[in-house]
């Protein structure tokens, strides 16, 4: 099966919670990606063994596995966390992942970007590279990523920019200049976000907290919604 055939033009969704929110517990998560897919969802993007296990077990769309920590530190901006190690790269593709998605910026890290996309393809899992510059989407596709996603820009001291929309300018650079899929993720609030990526170019794109994460919906609506 292609997945990236599948995902090709639709939206995925993000389905994660944190574990000290009310919507980690497994029943609920489970209910978030039914009514994801429920409503077009062509694809779920999910943290951790356990959410993977359950969304290939219980819905057929492709699945991007990730992990996270349980909690960011202070210096997130500074760290790898997003599948950090091939030690966790082989905990998502034990639990099934499709596509295994994973910290692909230029930082200090315990494994290469090369053993983790190795690892990955060993399995005969596709990879999926979380950037945040354009030099880092650059890299990821030279050295083999199957996806490049623009998921860190914004969120690394490299691209620490002071904006609530998303990246177009880095996903129109990306998609000129690599011959790769780019997905656009991160800040996408508004469905006019999603149709000017696909405008752009974007082969897919993911979209988290405008949809899945109530507490900072509820939050933006009080900060931009009352006097």
């Amino acid at each position: 099966m292609n997945f990236l055939d599948i995902l090709k033009g639709k939206i995925i969704v993000s389905s994660q919670a944190m574990p000290d929110e009310p919507l980690y517990k497994e029943d609920c998560m489970l209910a978030m990606m039914a009514s994801v897919i429920n409503g077009g969802a062509a694809g779920l993007r999910v943290a951790g063994a356990r959410d993977v296990k359950n969304a290939k077990k219980n819905f057929s769309v492709p699945v991007i596995g990730l992990t996270k920590p349980e909690g960011l530190p202070p210096n997130w901006k500074e760290i790898v966390y997003i599948t950090p190690t091939v030690k966790e790269v082989q905990e998502l593709i034990e639990a099934g992942a499709d596509i295994i998605a994973f910290d692909g910026t230029l930082r200090k890290r315990e494994n290469t970007l090369e053993e983790m996309i190795s690892l990955i393809h060993s399995k005969e899992r596709l990879a999926m590279a979380d950037i945040s510059t354009f030099e880092e989407g650059l890299n990821c596709a030279r050295i083999g990523a199957d996806v490049i996603s623009t998921t860190l820009s914004g969120y690394t001291v490299e691209s620490d920019k002071n904006s609530s929309k998303p990246d177009f300018e880095l996903l129109e650079k990306l998609v000129k200049a690599i011959n790769k899929p780019v997905f656009l993720e991160g800040k996408v609030w508004e469905p006019e976000d999603a149709k000017k990526a696909f405008e752009l170019g974007a082969h897919s794109v993911v979209i988290g907290s405008a949809i899945t994460r109530p507490q900072l919906i509820t939050k933006r609506f009080i900060e931009e919604g009352t006097l």
